[in-house]
């Protein structure tokens, strides 16, 4: 009896190992199975792309700062796209935008022009401006410290002939006056000589000056240019609309005879005789010969006097 029993149990725990071990198995095939069936996905890895690191207007001028890299995931990189490793963003300072490109976006060269190529300065004028180029010299362009990017007013000077005072017969030869005046305010300079950049701590002596400017301002510069010689005055990095009203409520006429009606405040100009007492006012009297017109003779019962005449500036 021991025996049988004994017999059975041992069957018995056979049969439960066989049954454990063909489950194991079943449980292994089946994950198998599952693995083969979906596979875990390997991340692609990502490349670093040039874009915009703010939003970038159309005609704008690149600088460095202007764009940086980001990573990119692989897949989505076109072929377009400038990678790190093949240009810098050094590269691209001093190009131009054709179009809008928005903060974040992917630079590539069909969205900007570079210096030299073809519709590069048409590109960097804004629309509805105008290109107009000038002649300078070393001292009318402030000795080569002008730059592309840089604000400027123009100034012109030129020479005029002294005008009849009305009601008053000119006594004399017609005298010329030399004349200063300033035509225009805050205008870009867009392009020294043929060079739209400039190189940090450079200072070229150019013999041209390309202005942005309206169609309006270019026939001023136009006539400015036959008028007499152009001059510079480079505006500081700070101006701003204040200034330009500042600039206006400070500019007054010269002192003149002249019973024409004075100069708008809006215009601001230098005549010579502004500078050197010694010459008349255009369009005032002149000192009869022989004759101290700045003197003045007072006569008092019997007696005289002489006083000098001060004239108000």
């Amino acid at each position: 009896m021991r025996a049988r029993t004994l017999i059975l149990l041992i069957v018995a725990l056979i049969l439960a190992g066989g049954t454990t071990m063909m489950a194991r198995m079943w449980l292994a095939s089946q994950r198998a199975v599952r693995q083969e069936a979906s596979p875990i996905a390997v991340p692609t890895p990502a490349k670093s792309v040039l874009i915009a690191a703010s939003p970038i207007a159309r005609g704008q001028l690149l600088k460095p700062t202007d764009l940086v890299w980001e990573q990119w995931p692989e897949g989505g990189v076109d072929k377009n796209y400038i990678l790190l490793g093949t240009k810098t963003p050094e590269s691209y300072s001093g190009w131009v935008a054709r179009q809008p490109i928005a903060a974040g976006e992917p630079l590539t060269e069909a969205k900007i022009v570079a210096p030299g190529n073809r519709g590069f300065l048409a590109a960097a004028l804004h629309p509805g401006m105008r290109a107009v180029s000038v002649p300078v010299t070393v001292t009318s362009g402030i000795s080569g410290f002008v730059f592309p990017g840089d604000m400027v007013d123009l100034i012109v000077a030129y020479s005029v002939q002294d005008r009849p005072v009305p009601g008053q017969q000119q006594a004399g030869p017609m005298t010329d006056h030399k004349v200063s005046e300033t035509v225009l305010r805050d205008i870009r300079v867009i392009a020294i000589d043929q060079r739209l950049d400039s190189k940090p701590g450079e200072a070229v002596v150019a013999k041209t000056a390309t202005f942005e400017v309206t169609p309006k301002q270019s026939e001023v510069i136009a006539l400015a240019d036959e008028m007499g010689k152009i001059s510079l005055s480079l505006r500081s990095l700070s101006s701003g609309p204040d200034e330009l009203k500042q600039e206006v409520a400070d500019n007054s006429p010269p002192t003149s005879t002249s019973e024409e009606p004075s100069t708008p405040l809006s215009e601001s100009f230098t005549v010579d005789s502004d500078i050197s007492p010694l010459l008349h006012a255009p369009g005032g009297p002149h000192r009869p010969q022989g004759i101290d017109a700045d003197r003045v003779t007072i006569l008092r019962g019997g007696q005289s006097s002489a006083t000098s005449v001060v004239q108000q500036q």
